[in-house]
């Protein structure tokens, strides 16, 4: 089995552990697997000559998430701030040791984990192809339910924040999206602002 392969089914093997389920196609799945499945098919369709440290940084974005629960920082800007550095460096750090465990040398260690901590956003393409490919996940799979739990008002922030992370090509790719009726009316609101 090949590198890659190796560290796939690793990556998704810690992700089995998620205990939080998601239904899909009335099939239960670990949250966390069943995100980075989706992570690998939109950057396969997005950036079809993604190179392996970044199809590896795509499977492992969300590696072990619920290891580090939200409700163990304060509910405001900060809190969400912290917890979000924090799950960035345990994602590094542990794909870094699956990564070493497989065989990868150390240049290929240092790229994955740049990407997953997200450095040079906007600089560097691969970090921001990683960035629009979660962003497209996010509007694809997520935005329907996250919004339903929000006031508009709120949702309207979140989207223009979305919006600014992505390149142009992936402000494409969304705008090509079959979004519900609802998501759509939120991202044309949140654009003309």
């Amino acid at each position: 089995m090949k590198l890659f392969q190796k560290a796939i089914a690793k990556i998704d093997l810690i992700n089995t552990e998620d205990p939080n389920q998601e239904i899909q196609a009335d099939e239960n799945f670990p949250k966390e697997l069943l995100y980075s499945q989706r992570m690998s098919d939109k950057l396969e369709s997005f950036f079809p000559d993604a190179p392996d440290y970044l199809k590896i940084a795509a499977r492992a974005q969300h590696i072990g998430r619920w290891r580090i629960p939200r409700s163990e920082y304060p509910m405001d800007r900060v809190g969400y701030l912290k917890w979000r550095e924090e799950l960035k460096k345990m994602h590094a750090s542990l794909t870094a040791d699956i990564l070493n465990e497989v065989g990868y040398d150390e240049y290929f260690i240092g790229k994955v984990s740049h990407l997953i901590r997200k450095k040079q956003l906007k600089t560097d393409e691969e970090t921001q192809a990683l960035e629009d490919v979660i962003c497209l996940v996010f509007l694809e799979f997520y935005f329907d339910d996250f919004a339903s739990k929000h006031e508009d008002d709120k949702i309207i922030d979140i989207l223009q924040k979305t919006w600014s992370k992505m390149s142009e090509k992936g402000k494409n790719a969304a705008l090509k999206l079959n979004l519900s009726p609802q998501s759509t009316k939120l991202i044309q609101e949140a654009l003309s602002n």
